[in-house]
């Protein structure tokens, strides 16, 4: 399966100073990586506009960053509430048995005696370990432990297949 959708990585949240700098709220992990991707794709309304990063840093807690042709406090106050977005392809390669969220998202899932389960709806963060929620006839929560409860990730077919009682 080969992905060419969009990947949120955050938002324009306010401005910064008056050279038109903005303030952005980032889902990357690190929160600075959202600053390696250029161009971004700012998403508002229907409407997208491709925009070069052209700087940007870390400011107290916040991601600040200037963007090619926002010059003054007025423009960027209107880029408020933007979504960025990014190309699958502006990601770093992962390492076999890595995956990005995005990846996973929409994937469909199977235990490994064939039961369906429905596809993956998203992915969360508990602090032990990650969890893949899969969403069919009913919502289930598995433990996303490659070798253990995910026995097999298949993106250009579109399957994950994992170690699950269908009843659980």
């Amino acid at each position: 399966m080969t992905k060419t959708q969009q990947i949120n990585v955050g938002k324009i949240s306010g401005v910064f100073g008056v050279k038109g700098w903005v303030k952005v709220f980032s889902f990357t992990d690190t929160k600075e990586n959202i600053l390696k991707y250029s161009p971004w794709l700012l998403t508002k309304d229907g409407i997208t506009k491709s925009v070069k990063v052209i700087d940007g840093n870390l400011q107290g807690k916040a991601i600040v960053a200037q963007l090619e042709g926002i010059n003054d406090r007025d423009q960027a106050a209107s880029l408020m509430g933007w979504d960025i977005f990014i190309m699958p392809d502006q990601l770093p390669k992962v390492a076999k048995d890595e995956y990005y969220w995005s990846d996973l998202i929409g994937l469909r899932v199977e235990t490994n005696l064939g039961v369906q389960l429905g596809v993956v709806e998203s992915l969360l963060e508990t602090g032990a370990n990650d969890v893949v929620v899969v969403k069919g006839e009913r919502e289930r929560a598995i433990p996303f432990l490659q070798g253990q409860t995910i026995i097999n990730i298949d993106l250009d077919s579109g399957i994950m297949v994992v170690d699950w009682d269908p009843d659980f």
